[in-house]
């Protein structure tokens, strides 16, 4: 442990003690300032190292008077420029690269660059984020929709049903700050959230699942469904909101629809809408353009030649898998979160 106390001051100087370790430490050279390191508490050599970044430049004399023993060191008219990077080399010299991080901040500039809790929550599904900030209080919803970029916030609130919205935007609006204390409590359920979907997102017997189902009829699915519950109502709600099949399309937002079938094909739509209910066949008619529309009603008057039912189903299934994709890169969102709190 080195004694600033006992390091006194030079007549030709005020430096303070920390400020005359540094110009003494700068003044020996890397290798032998490096092996006097480790006679430095760490507090002192954060003293040191901030004392180094702001040391002036010192004529040849005064480090005389401070480091007369090395004054063979010096030629005439030497003084310290550059001190903030020659004590970070030294401190390369004597410490190992973890320390000398820990010392120059490096490790904590390191992790402002790394993800932040609030970058990964932006990167989550919305669909997944609503629902589980959905069982939290309105004031802790408006204070994470307030920490993740905007984009982020909007898709996590648009997928929250329409009732609770008005309250979560005036909260956020008024939200005051928050105390450490709070936003660390905060924080860390954050962090569950992000566990749970990592989980959910890792999962890759559910999302096999969900693929097979998504490849039955709506009947077949919703018996599979029911037997899994049967089984386990926990894997049965896992692999529940994966699913999505081409009646689900009733479901849809009206805005989603609309950019679903704005790159399908006529020749698709048509064959899907054969035999389709009344109620699914205005729901995607209405979704896609005035003239579109006329030649895919003209179309499907006339009978169908040579056309399948298994053509309908991989046509439908086409439809369903487009949505599913779309919705994974967050382009549009399968389900109405309103019809889905109803329901």
């Amino acid at each position: 442990m080195f004694d600033f106390d006992n390091f006194g001051e030079s007549a030709s100087s005020n430096l303070k003690a920390p400020e005359k370790a540094a110009a003494v430490l700068l003044a020996m050279g890397r290798g032998v300032a490096g092996r006097l390191l480790k006679y430095f508490t760490q507090a002192e050599l954060q003293t040191i190292i901030q004392s180094a970044q702001h040391l002036r430049s010192i004529p040849p004399h005064e480090l005389i008077e401070l480091v007369n023993e090395f004054e063979d060191l010096f030629s005439e008219g030497t003084g310290l420029m550059d001190n903030a990077k020659a004590i970070e080399g030294i401190l390369e010299e004597g410490l190992t690269p973890d320390e000398v991080d820990g010392l120059l901040g490096r490790r904590t500039a390191f992790q402002a660059l790394e993800t932040s809790i609030w970058d990964q929550l932006e990167n989550a599904d919305p669909q997944f984020v609503a629902r589980y900030l959905l069982k939290e209080h309105p004031q802790t919803i408006a204070y994470i929709l307030s920490m993740v970029p905007s984009s982020a916030g909007a898709r996590v609130l648009m997928e929250m049903p329409e009732s609770r919205r008005a309250d979560i935007l005036n909260r956020t609006v008024k939200l005051k700050d928050v105390s450490p204390k709070a936003a660390g409590i905060i924080e860390n359920r954050v962090i569950e959230i992000l566990r749970e979907y990592d989980a959910e997102r890792n999962s890759t017997g559910t999302v096999k699942v969900a693929e097979l189902m998504n490849e039955l009829e709506k009947n077949q699915v919703e018996n599979l469904l029911d037997s899994l519950e049967a089984l386990s109502q926990e894997a049965a709600q896992k692999v529940r909101p994966k699913i999505f099949l081409f009646e689900d399309l009733l479901a849809m937002p009206q805005r989603s629809r609309v950019a679903l079938f704005n790159d399908i094909s006529g020749d698709v739509i048509t064959t899907a809408l054969r035999d389709s209910p009344v109620d699914i066949r205005e729901a995607v008619l209405s979704s896609i353009g005035a003239r579109q529309r006329r030649m895919i009603e003209s179309d499907l008057s006339a009978p169908a030649s040579g056309i399948t039912a298994r053509q309908i189903a991989i046509a439908r299934r086409s439809i369903a898998q487009e949505a599913i994709r779309l919705a994974t890169n967050g382009q549009i969102v399968l389900k109405d979160p309103s019809q889905s709190e109803a329901a």
